[in-house]
């Protein structure tokens, strides 16, 4: 049996950058990503603490160190600069695996890992 689980979590970055110019997706510090394992173009579900919104769409690197939390394209209708988000992805694993897999979990200050 295959189970989803939380894979990587950045709890309460702050957005930096909302562009509805732009094809889609979210931009990330490269720091960030690291800190939590996500990957470019991997998808990750974004969960808006300011105002409910709740969506999904995939990851583009952002500057290293520069904090950029950037939401692209007709999602930026859905934030506000200075909101707080919650950004997750899952993994599906096996059953067993799932019961020892411990995700990596983030509570960036300032959107610095």
């Amino acid at each position: 049996m295959q189970i989803e689980v939380l894979k990587s979590k950045i709890h309460r970055a702050i957005i930096t950058e909302a562009n509805i110019n732009y094809i889609g997706s979210i931009t990330i510090d490269e720091d960030l990503m690291d800190a939590v394992n996500i990957i470019e173009n991997e998808r990750v579900h974004i969960y808006n603490v300011n105002n409910g919104e709740r969506f999904d769409t995939y990851v583009i690197k952002g500057v290293r160190s520069s904090g950029v939390i950037g939401i692209n394209g007709a999602a930026a209708r859905k934030v506000a600069v200075g909101d707080h988000i919650i950004i997750v992805s899952y993994a599906t694993m096996d059953f067993e695996e799932a019961k020892k897999h411990k995700p990596s979990i983030i509570f960036p200050q300032n959107n610095k890992a």
